[in-house]
């Protein structure tokens, strides 16, 4: 069912308040694809249609939705009901939720909980945003090493309906060290009497609570897991982050460095949900920023009125060339901000790239600055002509080791090199590219160079 569709079935089915028709409709569909539905809702209706849902399915479909769209129902509901859909919700976003709301709601809200469920969620809200303690579930489930297979089987049988996975079990000691991990299907196809140590794996790979979002979805890429276990400082089992968590963080770094690549600072909130204010705020700031790099261009420009005076032919190349210039930076920009995104390049690396740039430059100018040729001697003349080659091959190669260098020096400066793409490099490129374009027609043309 289309979402418009089924948005105009739960309109009519809430204005009746029929509960059947709501639920019957949950029945046929997963609960995310449902959620989209609510999410064109405003907070108190869809808290409202939420509230017709059985608790199990209010918790499950509430998961799915915006986040602000959760924070602003979790504004409307009453103490105990948001404390009962806590119970049910997944232990990390939960604790996402958690710090949604307000410290008043959060305040209110903390004694409604149980104690066990209460501490975790104040132990998995504390971390940081980004990293793998704020990503990562506490619902795993552990083994020790002196069971057997047997003993291992039963208990996953009893813990499966409370955790978020059980295709991979981690082995703790008391301390909660960890010390193995093992898969399902080993301990399926194992001798019920075999110790869990003689079969589980000891090289266990794993992160700490602190290490950046982007790292965890990388290394769960890498090694094709379904799941990576989160230890904290004192070497112990804190949580896990599975797949479909570090999905999520791609998903957030991907859009955050495409809107930085557009010199937008990071929205909070999705497009079609963002606030006027906020997007005027997010984008101010670089275009004023961008204005004043822009007038480097001008000044370049008034620095050769002389120059153009003379040769008004000159103007008809100007577009020609920054663009292209600018074209080239972008290209090299967009293609390092990637590899420095996915570890293909590092900062060491910069010497050999650059090498390779200024070959792969050289032959986009030449080829560029021939296909100009033609058309700078029918405009212009052979002297026009020689300006615009040699304008052209030296404009492109600029481009391309700006766009190039500039985000290993964002990185180098611990800045996120995204925000060398598009308007920045193109920017400094115009203005560039003007000073080595009106500088070779006034060597060429036998002007005094201001």
């Amino acid at each position: 069912m289309q979402k418009e569709q089924l948005f105009a079935t739960l309109s009519e089915a809430l204005a009746a308040s029929d509960k059947r028709a709501i639920r019957a409709e949950l029945e046929h569909m997963h609960a995310a694809d449902f959620a989209l539905a609510v999410d064109e809702f405003d907070a108190p209706l869809a808290a409202k249609l939420l509230d017709l849902l059985s608790l199990p399915d209010h918790a499950d479909v509430f998961g799915y939705l915006d986040p602000q769209n959760q924070a602003d129902i979790a504004e409307s509901m009453p103490r105990n009901e948001l404390a009962a859909l806590f119970s049910q919700m997944e232990s990390d976003e939960r604790a996402d939720l958690f710090n949604q709301l307000s410290k008043e709601q959060q305040q209110a809200l903390l004694p409604g909980l149980a104690q066990a469920e209460r501490e975790d969620v104040r132990k998995l809200a504390s971390y940081p945003e980004k990293t793998a303690g704020a990503m990562m579930s506490s619902d795993y489930a552990t083994l020790r090493s002196h069971w057997t297979v047997r003993k291992a089987l039963q208990r996953l049988r009893l813990e499966a309906p409370d955790k978020e996975t059980i295709y991979q079990t981690y082995v703790i000691d008391g301390d909660r060290h960890l010390v193995g991990t093992i898969s399902l299907r080993e301990l399926i196809l194992s001798n019920p009497e075999r110790l869990v140590s003689d079969i589980m794996l000891t090289e266990v790979l794993f992160v700490r609570v602190d290490e950046d979002q982007e790292d965890v979805s990388e290394k769960i890429r890498h090694y094709d897991l379904l799941a990576l276990p989160v230890l904290d400082t004192a070497e112990r089992l804190v949580g896990i982050c599975t797949y479909d968590d570090a999905m999520d963080a791609v998903v957030e770094e991907a859009t955050e460095d495409a809107q930085k690549s557009g010199s937008v600072a990071a929205l909070d909130s999705t497009m079609d949900k963002v606030g006027k204010w906020e997007l005027y705020r997010k984008r101010i700031g670089w275009l004023i920023l961008l204005v004043f790099g822009s007038l480097l261009s001008g000044a370049g420009i008034a620095h050769y009125e002389a120059v153009i005076e003379s040769h008004v032919a000159l103007v008809f190349f100007m577009p020609l060339l920054v663009g292209s210039g600018g074209n080239a930076g972008s290209q090299a920009a967009a293609l390092m901000v990637r590899a420095l995104a996915t570890g293909e390049v590092e900062l060491k690396d910069w010497l050999g790239v650059l090498g390779r740039e200024v070959l792969v430059a050289g032959g986009l100018g030449l080829t560029m600055g021939a296909v100009v040729a033609s058309l700078g001697w029918f405009r212009g003349g052979p002297e026009i002509a020689l300006v615009v080659t040699m304008a052209m091959i030296c404009v492109v190669m600029a481009g391309s080791l700006i766009g190039l260098s500039l985000p290993f020096l964002l990185s180098r400066i611990n800045l996120d090199p995204a925000t060398a793409s598009g308007p920045l490099v193109t920017t400094i490129v115009d203005a560039t590219g003007m000073v080595i374009y009106l500088g070779f027609a006034s060597f060429v043309l036998g002007l005094p160079i201001p």
